[in-house]
């Protein structure tokens, strides 16, 4: 298998406010898009011929991407204009690929070892694994190692087993697709035309993002295999211990604890006297300010915070400027989600460029929108839409 799609068109209307401004593929992982280690796993399995199709905020993926060179691929960008489903989306890259090819989703966090003995496998074939709640995806039915059938979000489940999304197909799929959205839909068309599809399963990491405080435990999924090392400037009076990665051109003050893992990107300025805890990710050009503890959070590129402030559990986007002593602790809540709700643990999930006044709380589980302005002594709680004043 030298040849890979990648179906990255989606929005992800329930991962908002971080979707508004950017596909979901494009939503940051440890400091890096999701979409990026997609393709970082691929090269490291000798595949390097990329077709990504694109769709929602396309402009941001050409622009970061590229060519793919700097990631050692070379990748060939078509186009979904309406997103009308998987099978759709595949259906777009028809003319772009060659006789066999992976296909994978761009939302997904796929490692390397997930796929590196699935390509392997003579197409057709279809990569599953095992999950504690299957009625959120696509339950996988089979014998042997043949599919029998997969059914979408089934009320009973009837099998733990689930479909990853990754699958190996020849060229022939295109003539199984007709008028199906659907990759799974297509699938199981083809096994009632008595067609073979191989099923593999994998106990390697695969993990999904569907809401916003999934980014959290992405996260700390990341940030668990990383690798510590530093290219900024340490002060003396600086402690740091476990997997801590510090980037170029950042300066960590004097009084500083971080406590790994923990990644902190470029140009950033941190302290004296700030508390970093495990599994947080810290942006590029970002100022935390002294006397600050931040636990287990994602914080955007261009992220300015200032003294005294205690963040936990919490997602703040890039661009938000927030005054002194803002609190989000995290607690259990329950956060509605198109007409669902959701029990989690969580702090604070603050949209882009939100601007945060002093002494500001913020309730476990509050979402604010891009462009927020919260004045200071304020307490916010629940959704606020985008660009909303809070005086």
């Amino acid at each position: 298998m030298k040849q890979a799609v990648i179906l990255a068109a989606g929005e992800g209307q329930r991962l908002r406010p971080f979707t508004v401004n950017r596909p979901k593929s494009m939503l940051y992982i440890a400091a890096k898009p999701m979409l990026q280690y997609v393709i970082e796993s691929l090269a490291q399995n000798g595949i390097r011929d990329i077709v990504l199709v694109v769709g929602y905020r396309k402009e941001q993926v050409f622009d970061y991407f590229g060519s793919g060179e700097k990631l050692g691929v070379d990748i060939t960008y078509v186009t979904q204009e309406k997103q009308l489903g998987t099978a759709h989306a595949l259906l777009q890259a028809k003319e772009a690929t060659g006789e066999e090819f992976l296909v994978l989703h761009g939302d997904n966090l796929i490692t390397a070892a997930t796929i590196a003995k699935f390509i392997k496998i003579k197409p057709d074939a279809v990569l599953v694994t095992k999950v504690t709640d299957p009625s959120r995806y696509g339950v996988v039915k089979y014998y042997g190692d043949k599919l029998k059938k997969i059914e979408e979000k089934p009320k009973e489940a009837g099998s733990n087993t689930i479909n990853t999304g990754i699958y190996s197909f020849t060229k022939d799929i295109y003539d199984f697709i007709e008028n199906e959205t659907g990759i799974p839909d297509v699938l199981n068309k083809m096994v009632e035309s008595g067609r073979n599809v191989s099923v593999l399963e994998t106990m390697e990491t695969r993990l999904d993002i569907v809401y916003p405080w999934d980014i959290l435990s992405l996260n700390n999924a990341v940030l668990a295999q990383t690798k510590g090392s530093v290219a900024g400037n340490i002060e003396s009076g600086v402690f740091l211990k476990g997997s801590v990665l510090v980037g170029k051109d950042t300066l960590i003050r004097s009084g500083t604890y971080i406590v790994g893992p923990v990644v902190i990107g470029e140009g950033c300025e941190i302290g004296p006297n700030v508390t970093i805890r495990p599994a947080t990710s810290i942006g590029d050009n970002v100022i935390i300010s002294s006397f600050t503890e931040i636990k287990n959070s994602v914080i955007g590129d261009d992220v300015n915070i200032a003294a005294g402030s205690v963040i936990q559990n919490s997602v703040i986007d890039k661009g938000c400027i927030i005054k002194d002593h803002f609190t989000a602790d995290s607690g259990q809540v329950e956060i509605r989600v198109n007409g669902d709700y959701h029990p989690t643990n969580v702090g604070v999930m603050l949209g882009e460029g939100c601007s945060v006044g002093s002494n500001v709380f913020a309730q476990p589980g509050a979402i604010a929108g891009n462009y927020c302005q919260i004045k200071a002594q304020k307490t916010i709680s629940g959704r606020l839409p985008d660009k909303s004043l809070v005086f």
